[in-house]
């Protein structure tokens, strides 16, 4: 038995196992696995951590996106509702500024024509004055003439001023 050659690999196959287990190198390896293993799973346990906050800060930037998305179009539709009312009022202060200057034009044709209805008839006035005068004058000779022309005079005047 002790002459074969399998005997003796068996007998240091068995001495190098008990070396290993008086060395204690069974617990070594085992404890290295198992502080691997440990600091696996506490990568893992980090990595998982980490995704969680990313997925955490991705759906809050897409809650902000969508809010200012939002607040952009609030922001939009004020402003067209305010250019609608800023032109409306435009229109309207237009529309007002046409109708206050039709007025005054108006105004200024009417008392263009009362002046001119005036300056025609002081025209006629003078003329009918100017005529009856020397009518008169024609008619009336000496004192008497003159005072009666000067008395018909004024009164023409009166009457059509």
């Amino acid at each position: 038995m002790f002459g074969k050659p399998e005997t003796w690999v068996a007998v240091a196959f068995l001495l190098f196992v008990a070396l290993l287990i008086y060395l204690k190198v069974p617990a070594k390896i085992a404890a290295m696995l198992d502080e691997r293993s440990t600091r696996i799973a506490k990568e893992l346990a980090e990595a998982r951590k980490l995704r969680e906050e990313a997925q955490a800060l991705l759906d809050e930037y897409k809650n902000k996106r969508a809010q200012a998305e939002k607040d952009a179009e609030d922001i939009v539709a004020l402003a067209r509702k305010e250019a609608e009312a800023l032109a409306h009022e435009t229109r309207n202060k237009l529309a007002e500024t046409l109708e206050r200057r039709t007025r005054q034009a108006e105004q200024k044709i009417a008392q263009a024509e009362q002046q001119a209805v005036k300056d025609v008839r002081t025209a006629a006035t003078d003329v009918a004055v100017s005529a009856a005068s020397e009518l008169l004058a024609a008619a009336a000779e000496g004192a008497k003439g003159a005072k009666f022309i000067e008395e018909s005079i004024d009164a023409v005047k009166s009457r059509l001023n």
